[in-house]
Protein backbone atom coordinates (compact mmCIF):
# COMPACT_ATOMS: atom_id res chain seq x y z
CA UNK A 1 0.00 0.00 0.00
CA UNK A 2 1.15 3.41 -1.16
CA UNK A 3 0.92 6.33 1.59
CA UNK A 4 1.65 10.05 1.81
CA UNK A 5 4.23 11.53 4.64
CA UNK A 6 3.12 14.57 4.75
CA UNK A 7 6.22 16.32 6.36
CA UNK A 8 9.12 14.51 4.01
CA UNK A 9 5.91 15.04 0.79
CA UNK A 10 6.89 11.47 -0.18
CA UNK A 11 5.37 8.44 -0.63
CA UNK A 12 5.89 5.33 0.96
CA UNK A 13 5.54 1.82 0.95
CA UNK A 14 3.96 -0.04 3.36
CA UNK A 15 3.12 -3.81 4.10
CA UNK A 16 0.48 -5.23 5.19
CA UNK A 17 0.70 -6.62 8.75
CA UNK A 18 0.11 -10.27 8.32
CA UNK A 19 -0.76 -10.00 4.63
CA UNK A 20 -0.64 -13.66 4.02
CA UNK A 21 -2.72 -15.13 6.55
CA UNK A 22 -5.67 -12.26 5.68
CA UNK A 23 -5.09 -13.10 1.74
CA UNK A 24 -6.37 -16.84 2.90
CA UNK A 25 -8.77 -16.27 5.29
CA UNK A 26 -10.24 -13.65 2.43
CA UNK A 27 -9.27 -14.57 -0.97
CA UNK A 28 -8.95 -18.46 -0.83
CA UNK A 29 -12.00 -20.84 -0.66
CA UNK A 30 -11.08 -23.09 2.12
CA UNK A 31 -9.63 -19.85 4.11
CA UNK A 32 -13.35 -18.37 4.03
CA UNK A 33 -14.53 -21.51 5.72
CA UNK A 34 -12.95 -20.14 8.91
CA UNK A 35 -13.47 -16.67 8.41
CA UNK A 36 -17.08 -16.31 10.35
CA UNK A 37 -14.65 -17.84 13.31
CA UNK A 38 -11.99 -15.36 12.90
CA UNK A 39 -13.86 -12.36 12.63
CA UNK A 40 -15.86 -13.19 16.15
CA UNK A 41 -15.39 -12.02 19.39
CA UNK A 42 -14.57 -15.71 20.69
CA UNK A 43 -11.64 -15.68 18.91
CA UNK A 44 -10.84 -11.91 19.43
CA UNK A 45 -10.85 -12.60 23.19
CA UNK A 46 -8.66 -15.70 23.25
CA UNK A 47 -6.22 -13.14 21.20
CA UNK A 48 -6.67 -11.00 23.71
CA UNK A 49 -5.97 -12.75 26.86
CA UNK A 50 -2.91 -14.54 25.58
CA UNK A 51 -1.61 -11.32 24.97
CA UNK A 52 -1.84 -10.49 28.64
CA UNK A 53 0.18 -13.25 29.97
CA UNK A 54 3.15 -12.50 31.22
CA UNK A 55 4.92 -15.47 28.53
CA UNK A 56 3.52 -13.01 25.98
CA UNK A 57 6.18 -10.66 26.80
CA UNK A 58 8.82 -12.46 25.17
CA UNK A 59 7.33 -11.59 21.72
CA UNK A 60 7.90 -7.64 22.47
CA UNK A 61 11.99 -7.60 21.53
CA UNK A 62 11.09 -9.15 18.07
CA UNK A 63 8.03 -7.04 17.49
CA UNK A 64 9.76 -3.18 17.73
CA UNK A 65 12.38 -4.62 15.15
CA UNK A 66 9.91 -6.12 12.94
CA UNK A 67 8.03 -3.06 12.84
CA UNK A 68 10.70 -0.94 13.02
CA UNK A 69 9.08 1.14 15.98
CA UNK A 70 10.73 3.91 17.32
CA UNK A 71 11.05 4.03 21.57
CA UNK A 72 12.27 7.39 22.16
CA UNK A 73 8.92 8.39 21.96
CA UNK A 74 7.49 5.84 24.51
CA UNK A 75 7.59 5.26 28.20
CA UNK A 76 10.95 3.41 29.11
CA UNK A 77 10.17 0.73 31.65
CA UNK A 78 9.61 -2.82 31.72
CA UNK A 79 6.70 -4.48 30.12
CA UNK A 80 5.15 -7.10 31.68
CA UNK A 81 3.20 -8.47 28.43
CA UNK A 82 2.49 -7.82 24.71
CA UNK A 83 -0.50 -6.14 25.58
CA UNK A 84 0.95 -3.69 28.36
CA UNK A 85 3.49 -3.01 25.85
CA UNK A 86 0.48 -2.45 22.74
CA UNK A 87 -1.01 -0.01 24.65
CA UNK A 88 2.01 2.11 25.72
CA UNK A 89 2.80 5.86 26.50
CA UNK A 90 3.98 8.25 25.19
CA UNK A 91 6.54 10.59 26.75
CA UNK A 92 5.36 13.87 27.46
CA UNK A 93 6.21 16.22 24.85
CA UNK A 94 6.58 13.41 21.84
CA UNK A 95 3.13 14.38 20.36
CA UNK A 96 2.19 18.17 20.85
CA UNK A 97 -1.19 19.40 20.64
CA UNK A 98 -2.50 21.73 18.20
CA UNK A 99 -3.98 24.21 20.16
CA UNK A 100 -4.91 26.64 17.96
CA UNK A 101 -8.88 26.94 18.97
CA UNK A 102 -9.28 26.93 15.67
CA UNK A 103 -7.65 23.81 14.42
CA UNK A 104 -9.31 20.54 14.08
CA UNK A 105 -6.47 17.65 15.27
CA UNK A 106 -5.75 14.17 14.39
CA UNK A 107 -6.68 11.64 17.18
CA UNK A 108 -4.65 9.19 16.67
CA UNK A 109 -1.27 7.84 14.56
CA UNK A 110 -2.91 6.79 11.73
CA UNK A 111 -3.21 7.04 7.99
CA UNK A 112 -6.49 9.35 7.17
CA UNK A 113 -8.67 9.52 3.95
CA UNK A 114 -11.40 12.09 3.80
CA UNK A 115 -14.50 11.31 2.26
CA UNK A 116 -17.01 13.89 1.25
CA UNK A 117 -20.59 13.36 2.28
CA UNK A 118 -23.25 14.44 0.22
CA UNK A 119 -27.13 15.97 0.57
CA UNK A 120 -28.59 12.49 0.74
CA UNK A 121 -25.79 11.89 3.70
CA UNK A 122 -24.02 9.51 1.00
CA UNK A 123 -20.04 8.54 0.92
CA UNK A 124 -18.02 6.04 -1.01
CA UNK A 125 -15.40 4.28 1.07
CA UNK A 126 -12.99 1.91 -0.46
CA UNK A 127 -15.43 0.97 -2.79
CA UNK A 128 -18.39 0.12 -1.07
CA UNK A 129 -21.61 2.56 -0.96
CA UNK A 130 -22.22 3.59 2.96
CA UNK A 131 -24.90 5.79 4.28
CA UNK A 132 -23.61 7.79 7.27
CA UNK A 133 -26.76 6.46 9.45
CA UNK A 134 -25.38 3.22 8.56
CA UNK A 135 -22.13 3.46 10.06
CA UNK A 136 -23.71 5.62 13.23
CA UNK A 137 -26.56 2.99 13.48
CA UNK A 138 -28.80 6.37 13.34
CA UNK A 139 -30.21 7.58 10.51
CA UNK A 140 -31.60 11.06 11.56
CA UNK A 141 -28.45 11.45 13.40
CA UNK A 142 -26.79 11.58 10.30
CA UNK A 143 -28.74 14.63 9.03
CA UNK A 144 -26.51 17.02 10.84
CA UNK A 145 -23.48 15.93 8.41
CA UNK A 146 -24.93 15.98 5.22
CA UNK A 147 -22.17 17.94 3.04
CA UNK A 148 -19.85 17.16 5.88
CA UNK A 149 -16.85 14.66 6.03
CA UNK A 150 -16.15 11.64 7.16
CA UNK A 151 -12.60 11.84 8.30
CA UNK A 152 -11.01 7.65 8.13
CA UNK A 153 -8.18 7.03 10.49
CA UNK A 154 -6.77 4.07 10.08
CA UNK A 155 -4.53 2.74 12.71
CA UNK A 156 -1.81 -0.07 11.91
CA UNK A 157 -0.02 -1.72 14.35
CA UNK A 158 2.90 -0.18 14.16
CA UNK A 159 1.26 2.77 15.43
CA UNK A 160 0.29 4.39 18.95
CA UNK A 161 -2.86 3.21 20.02
CA UNK A 162 -4.04 5.68 22.24
CA UNK A 163 -6.25 8.28 20.70
CA UNK A 164 -7.72 11.86 21.93
CA UNK A 165 -10.38 14.02 21.54
CA UNK A 166 -9.94 16.31 18.14
CA UNK A 167 -11.92 19.72 19.79
CA UNK A 168 -12.92 20.67 23.84
CA UNK A 169 -16.47 19.64 24.23
CA UNK A 170 -18.84 17.30 26.02
CA UNK A 171 -20.81 14.00 25.36
CA UNK A 172 -24.00 14.48 24.14
CA UNK A 173 -24.77 10.54 23.85
CA UNK A 174 -23.05 7.59 23.36
CA UNK A 175 -24.18 3.26 22.59
CA UNK A 176 -22.35 0.67 21.35
CA UNK A 177 -23.20 -1.58 18.41
CA UNK A 178 -22.13 -5.40 18.53
CA UNK A 179 -20.79 -7.04 15.26
CA UNK A 180 -18.41 -8.60 13.44
CA UNK A 181 -14.58 -8.27 14.16
CA UNK A 182 -13.35 -8.06 10.06
CA UNK A 183 -9.74 -6.42 9.51
CA UNK A 184 -9.92 -2.83 8.38
CA UNK A 185 -7.16 -3.61 5.95
CA UNK A 186 -7.94 -2.79 2.06
CA UNK A 187 -8.26 -6.66 2.04
CA UNK A 188 -11.77 -6.75 3.34
CA UNK A 189 -13.42 -4.83 0.56
CA UNK A 190 -16.34 -7.43 -0.27
CA UNK A 191 -17.37 -6.38 3.50
CA UNK A 192 -19.22 -3.43 4.38
CA UNK A 193 -16.64 -3.33 7.25
CA UNK A 194 -18.45 0.24 9.11
CA UNK A 195 -21.83 -1.00 9.20
CA UNK A 196 -20.73 -4.99 9.81
CA UNK A 197 -18.28 -4.42 12.41
CA UNK A 198 -18.53 -3.61 16.30
CA UNK A 199 -18.30 0.00 17.02
CA UNK A 200 -19.03 2.20 19.84
CA UNK A 201 -20.57 5.57 18.78
CA UNK A 202 -20.12 8.67 20.65
CA UNK A 203 -21.94 12.38 19.61
CA UNK A 204 -19.86 15.02 21.15
CA UNK A 205 -20.83 18.49 21.28
CA UNK A 206 -17.73 20.99 20.32
CA UNK A 207 -16.16 23.88 20.92
CA UNK A 208 -15.34 24.79 17.52
CA UNK A 209 -17.25 22.30 14.83
CA UNK A 210 -20.62 22.05 16.75
CA UNK A 211 -21.91 18.62 16.68
CA UNK A 212 -19.49 15.79 16.00
CA UNK A 213 -19.28 12.48 15.74
CA UNK A 214 -16.92 9.87 16.69
CA UNK A 215 -16.81 6.50 15.93
CA UNK A 216 -14.20 4.08 16.87
CA UNK A 217 -14.28 0.51 15.06
CA UNK A 218 -13.31 -2.62 16.67
CA UNK A 219 -11.35 -5.07 14.01
CA UNK A 220 -9.70 -8.50 13.98
CA UNK A 221 -8.18 -9.55 16.81
CA UNK A 222 -8.65 -6.52 18.92
CA UNK A 223 -8.76 -7.59 22.28
CA UNK A 224 -10.86 -4.69 23.57
CA UNK A 225 -11.89 -1.10 22.93
CA UNK A 226 -10.87 0.98 26.00
CA UNK A 227 -13.07 4.38 26.65
CA UNK A 228 -12.07 7.01 29.77
CA UNK A 229 -15.46 7.35 29.89
CA UNK A 230 -15.16 11.34 30.30
CA UNK A 231 -18.11 13.78 30.06
CA UNK A 232 -16.09 16.75 29.37
CA UNK A 233 -13.62 16.83 27.75
CA UNK A 234 -10.46 19.40 26.54
CA UNK A 235 -8.37 19.48 23.35
CA UNK A 236 -5.87 16.25 22.89
CA UNK A 237 -7.21 14.95 25.90
CA UNK A 238 -6.92 10.88 25.55
CA UNK A 239 -10.30 9.69 25.00
CA UNK A 240 -9.32 6.05 25.00
CA UNK A 241 -6.85 2.84 23.69
CA UNK A 242 -6.89 -0.31 21.62
CA UNK A 243 -5.88 -3.31 22.42
CA UNK A 244 -3.51 -5.46 20.03
CA UNK A 245 -4.75 -5.47 16.43
CA UNK A 246 -4.97 -2.72 14.32
CA UNK A 247 -8.09 -0.21 14.27
CA UNK A 248 -10.34 2.24 13.22
CA UNK A 249 -11.24 6.16 14.34
CA UNK A 250 -14.19 7.74 11.93
CA UNK A 251 -14.95 11.48 12.94
CA UNK A 252 -18.02 12.96 10.80
CA UNK A 253 -17.77 16.70 10.91
CA UNK A 254 -19.09 20.00 9.35
CA UNK A 255 -18.15 23.55 9.27
CA UNK A 256 -14.36 22.36 8.66
CA UNK A 257 -11.75 22.83 5.53
CA UNK A 258 -9.88 19.78 5.76
CA UNK A 259 -6.02 20.71 4.80
CA UNK A 260 -5.13 20.78 1.15
CA UNK A 261 -2.63 18.61 0.69
CA UNK A 262 -5.01 15.76 2.71
CA UNK A 263 -7.92 16.31 0.63
CA UNK A 264 -5.21 16.04 -2.59
CA UNK A 265 -4.37 12.73 -1.53
CA UNK A 266 -7.73 11.57 -0.74
CA UNK A 267 -9.07 12.48 -4.25
CA UNK A 268 -6.60 9.94 -5.17
CA UNK A 269 -7.58 7.32 -3.18
CA UNK A 270 -4.34 7.72 -1.12
CA UNK A 271 -3.92 7.74 2.85
CA UNK A 272 -1.75 10.95 4.27
CA UNK A 273 0.46 9.88 7.56
CA UNK A 274 -0.89 11.60 10.58
CA UNK A 275 0.08 12.07 14.17
CA UNK A 276 -1.94 12.23 17.29
CA UNK A 277 -2.67 15.94 17.88
CA UNK A 278 -1.44 17.65 14.72
CA UNK A 279 -3.21 20.02 12.77
CA UNK A 280 -5.62 18.59 9.76
CA UNK A 281 -8.45 21.17 9.19
CA UNK A 282 -9.57 24.51 10.04
CA UNK A 283 -12.99 25.29 11.72
CA UNK A 284 -15.23 27.78 9.42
Amino acid sequence: MKIYDRVTKTYEEIEQYGAGKLEFLYNNPFGRLFLRLAVSSFVSGIYGKRNSSKRSAKKIPGFIKEQNIDMNDFEDREYVSFNDFFTRKIRPGKRPVDMDDKALISPADSKLLVYKIDSDTKLFVKGRDYTAGEILGDEQEADAFKNGYALVFRLCVNDYHRYCYTDSGSVIKSRKIKGKLHTVSPVSKDHKIYKENSREVYILKTDNFGTVAYVAVGAMLVGKMVDSGAKVFEKGQEKGYFEPGGSTVIIFVNNVSIDEDIMEQSINGIETKVRYGEGIGIAL
